[in-house]
């Protein structure tokens, strides 16, 4: 509690605190879209499996695209960026209700989705180079909870709304949204332009010294699908929730990462990436295995509140990055990284989707498999990761050392 009244102590237009401010207002469309998608869709517009699939390929499509960013930043600073990502993010989440249909809900999903993976893409970029690598695993953390906190709020007014006002779809969703873009709105009215620590290039930037983390990352991606897709969707088709039961879900996840992000973010700090990678992985094999053969709701449940607890050891990848990097190198390669990110995520909910059908058991065992090969890289990963020493094994893959790490 004392760390948090020090950040919210003095003048309180300073970069941290945008950030956890923009971190809060993505939950707002995010989280409304994230809880009604399933049944709204179910519900109002007769989805299968397929055409869910379909859709969680097209919402990642922005996401593919996201090394665009960069070209975007010879028009926009990335402050101004994020404020425009926002609003675009609490647009396409408040005019979702209105579309119920396979098509209206494809193309409302691309909408929103186009401005929370710009957000997000900048949003790593921006914290990596506002907060010094002391300090940014626990920050980031910090970041999370403040999502996390935002999320409680959400989950609850949905629940609120649906099991006691009885409110349709489209109003939720237009609130929601809405919240979204008036926080937008404000951050670009309240807070001064920062100004750039390290001019970040406006080109693409593939380096073969960060060939680890290119690989982490997008095996991050591919193990995110069948969260984010599947499990959620296994929830309601084989478990039968109801809206209220999935948003007390979520908001009971919330709660876990409101306390225990930031002790994640301390944690990684202590233990170094290496050891955070290899404890995520490890873990995320038992619980995609446990996936493919439960058959009591309340295990189903208990396991999606653990494998959403997994997701905050991800800053370990993020942290990974910012000690081997080039400073100048952050901005191109979030954006690149994002769109290595999303590859997997492009192809696999509508391959998945089809395998459901099938066998919704080896959709999850799939899972598993790719838990297991991000564990391998893991142990990749050094004890001091640094430029010059990205990597334990495979350094003729990272060619010369750079000048710095070389003198």
């Amino acid at each position: 509690m004392t760390t948090w009244r020090k950040l919210f102590s003095g003048d309180w237009r300073r970069p941290e605190l945008l950030l956890l401010l923009m971190a809060a207002a993505v939950p707002l469309s995010f989280a409304t879209w994230q809880a009604l998608l399933n049944n709204f869709a179910i519900e109002r517009a007769q989805f299968t499996g397929a055409e869910m699939g379909i859709l969680q390929s097209l919402r990642e499509v922005p996401g593919f695209l996201a090394f665009a960013v960069v070209f975007l930043l010879l028009l926009l600073r990335e402050q101004a960026l994020a404020y425009l990502a926002l609003a675009l993010l609490g647009l396409g989440t408040a005019v979702t209700g209105f579309f119920p249909s396979i098509i209206g809900l494809y193309v409302t999903t691309v909408v929103m989705s186009l401005g929370y993976h710009y957000y997000e893409t900048i949003q790593i970029s921006l914290s990596l180079q506002w907060i010094d690598k002391a300090r940014a695993p626990e920050t980031l953390g910090r970041i999370i909870a403040a999502g996390s906190f935002a999320s409680i709020v959400t989950f609850a007014l949905i629940w609120l709304a649906f099991d006691l006002a009885g409110l349709a779809f489209h109003w939720v969703y237009l609130l929601g949204g809405g919240l979204t873009a008036a926080i937008a709105l404000f951050a670009w009215l309240a807070f001064p332009k920062f100004p750039e620590k390290v001019r970040q290039h406006r080109h693409m930037v593939l380096r073969r010294r960060y060939w680890l983390y290119y690989l982490l990352t997008f095996m991050s991606g591919a193990r995110r699908q069948i969260f984010i897709v599947f499990a959620g969707f296994l929830m309601v088709e084989k478990f039968g929730f109801t809206v209220g039961g999935i948003t007390l879900l979520f908001l009971l996840n919330a709660v876990i990462n409101v306390v225990m992000a930031p002790r994640i973010g301390r944690l990684i700090g202590r233990w170094g990436e290496r050891k955070a990678l290899i404890f995520e992985y490890v873990g995320l094999i038992g619980v995609f295995t446990a996936y493919a053969f439960v058959e009591h709701a309340g295990l189903a449940a208990g396991l999606y509140v653990i494998d959403h607890l997994f997701f905050a050891l991800a800053i370990a990848i993020k942290t990974y990055f910012q000690k081997i990097a080039d400073p100048a190198d952050i901005a191109a390669t979030a954006g690149v990284s994002f769109t290595i990110n999303h590859i997997a995520a492009v192809i696999l909910p509508a391959a998945f989707g089809f395998l459901w059908l099938i066998s919704p058991a080896a959709v999850f065992l799939a899972g598993s498999a790719m838990a297991a090969l991000s564990l391998l890289l893991s142990l990749n990963v050094p004890w001091a990761p640094a430029p010059g020493n990205e990597v334990l094994m495979g350094h003729r893959l990272s060619g010369p050392a750079p000048a710095a790490a070389a003198e």
